[in-house]
This record gives C-alpha cells, sequence and structure tokens, in this order.
C-alpha cells in the first residue's frame, strides 16, 4: 500500500475519532506518527485541513492548549522613569 494513502487514510480515521469521542485516538495518532517518522518527505504532502486534524488530534490527547496571542509585559519602572535627558 502506498504510505502517502495510509496517511491519508488514518488522518480521515483520526477526523472521525475526534467527532467520537474515540478511546483509540492514541494509538491512531502514534501509527501516524510513527509513518511520518519512517518517511519524512509524506510530511510535505499532507494539506492544511490534514496538519488540522493532526493538531486538533495532539491537542485533545495531550489536553494541551497551544498559544494563540502573546501577553504583553509592563514597561519596568526604570523605563517609565527615563527622560530625552537620560538618553
Amino acid at each position: 500500500m502506498n504510505p502517502a494513502f495510509e496517511i491519508k487514510e488514518k488522518l480521515a480515521n483520526l477526523e472521525q475519532a475526534l467527532l467520537e469521542a474515540s478511546p483509540n485516538m492514541a494509538t491512531k495518532l502514534r501509527d501516524i506518527h510513527r509513518n511520518l517518522k519512517a518517511d519524512e518527505s509524506l510530511v510535505s504532502l499532507l494539506s492544511e485541513e490534514e496538519c488540522s486534524v493532526l493538531v486538533r488530534g495532539l491537542k485533545k490527547q495531550t489536553a494541551t492548549e497551544i498559544a494563540t496571542s502573546v501577553v504583553k509585559r509592563k514597561p519596568k519602572k526604570a523605563m517609565a522613569k527615563m527622560t530625552l535627558a537620560d538618553l
């Protein structure tokens, strides 16, 4: 069987598992990871939607949220007291 086809098939199964909250999602993720690691060129063949399915599966399995924004830090007090004369 073609490795690219296998990956696409497993991604479709993963997407279905996401919708059903399937208990064997970890197995599907492991299989996809193993295949992508064996042939790294397959990663470049994945569409944006397929990558999205993979990321959603990983986020759900690991209960992690990927940072989507940067928290702005308050300026330090020393900088707040600085004037043009200090330069």
